[in-house]
């Protein structure tokens, strides 16, 4: 590992076209996970001037049953399924904050082209008395934590959020109506020793009213910005020296999906870690928590954080992988990057994963229990970062250092 160097990671608000897409995604996943918690989703969406279009496949019975002969005038549709769906896309659109003339959550045009599940994938991941639930496709997922900020992230990528966040926050409660929902965020840090040590440069983009690209309006939204800067990172990051480009290619008031169009899953490095640890390259947002994409990834950062909340190391990198219609992982990696404690071997972190019992063999529906993620908790995960949230209520389990003391036997400590 490097000690000294530079490093970026940038994040994107909830009004980028990406976000939106992602945000409705997983809305259609809690939704049908309110109508049955085994519900199967694989939910993509498209956004683009006042249009969305989802695709993909489901299984929900009491929303969509191709038995119910009776429904097949609505394409096997509950009575009023489809209208549940369009009035929960629109609330999602309507939630951001977009009214305007190109993307307006009562005005756009929404097409629905989900249908049933395919058979041929059902038979391979369903659980029967003889065999487990299979992993729902093959696949590479990573987990990360280090001790950079207090919420074990990467600290480029969590100032990066957390200035969007609180940006959309004060757009909404009117601390600053100026801003539109389109913003992207971007922090440069130089690290000494490993240790952030300064704050080099911020990129902030944020789509705004009329009139505020010039003049004192234009001061007013870089003042704002800078201040908000100044509230997320630590003061000893910022001084003089800190560059900022605030809007650095000027007016920016056609945004979102008005201004450039919007998938499901284009923005995994923004969910996941920045750039400062690996991704398998799939997706989260749109897929139940049976797809392995997503539980496994979000297992993975649990065994990260809580080996690094446990004080078992201060870096460490997961991998798991799987195989379609197969239960167990085919391997389990771990990677404290040399920052193990005393006494302790990464092989002996991956045996204790293996042997505690309560992860049952890291199995789909091991993962499932253990994180309780059969349920309607994923369109708060789908901005801002799937990782380093705080968990509250039934959110981010995966972010719970619940497993230190079960580490702590597993490695007779």
């Amino acid at each position: 590992m490097r000690n000294n160097y530079l490093f970026t990671s940038e994040s994107v608000s909830e009004g980028h076209p990406d976000k939106v897409a992602d945000q409705i995604s997983d809305a259609i996943v809690d939704l049908m996970l309110s109508k049955d918690a085994e519900a199967r989703v694989a939910c993509e969406t498209m956004t683009t001037t006042q249009l969305v279009v989802l695709s993909g496949e489901i299984r929900c019975k009491p929303m969509y049953d191709e038995s119910q002969k009776d429904w097949a005038a609505n394409g096997y549709w509950a009575p009023g399924a489809l209208e549940e769906i369009e009035q929960t896309v629109r609330n999602v659109v309507r939630d951001i904050g977009y009214e305007q003339d190109g993307f307006h959550w009562e005005k756009l045009r929404f097409e629905n082209f989900l249908h049933g599940q395919s058979t041929e994938i059902a038979q391979g991941v369903d659980s029967r008395e003889d065999k487990d639930e299979g992993a729902g496709d093959q696949g590479i997922m990573f987990g990360f934590a280090c001790d950079e900020t207090p919420d074990l992230m990467p600290a480029t990528l969590d100032y990066s959020h957390k200035i969007l966040h609180r940006m959309a926050h004060d757009r909404k409660t009117g601390a600053a109506p100026f801003l539109e929902p389109d913003t992207k965020s971007q922090v440069t840090l130089r690290f000494e020793n490993g240790v952030p040590s300064a704050c080099t440069a911020i990129v902030v983009s944020t789509q705004h009213k009329p009139g505020y690209d010039q003049g004192e309006r234009e001061a007013e939204l870089k003042s704002y910005v800078r201040g908000v800067v100044a509230d997320i990172l630590p003061g000893n990051l910022l001084s003089d020296e800190t560059v900022y480009h605030i809007n650095p290619t000027g007016k920016f008031e056609i945004g979102g999906p008005d201004g450039d169009a919007g998938l499901t899953g284009r923005k995994i490095i923004v969910d996941t870690y920045g750039g400062a640890a690996p991704h398998g390259g799939g997706a989260f947002s749109g897929k139940d928590p049976t797809k392995v994409d997503r539980s496994a990834a979000y297992i993975a950062r649990y065994l990260a954080k809580n080996i690094v909340a446990g004080g078992f190391a201060t870096r460490c990198t997961i991998q798991l992988s799987y195989a379609i219609g197969i239960a167990d992982p085919l391997s389990i990696y771990v990677d404290t990057h040399g920052t193990a404690a005393d006494g302790i071997t990464d092989e002996a972190l991956e045996d204790a994963i293996r042997s505690i019992e309560s992860l049952r063999r890291l199995t789909p529906r091991g993962i499932r229990t253990r994180l309780q993620l059969n349920r309607p908790i994923y369109r708060t995960s789908a901005a801002y970062g799937h990782f380093g949230r705080q968990p509250e209520g039934d959110t981010f389990p995966w972010e719970k250092t619940d497993l230190i003391d079960e580490l702590k036997a597993a490695l007779g400590r």
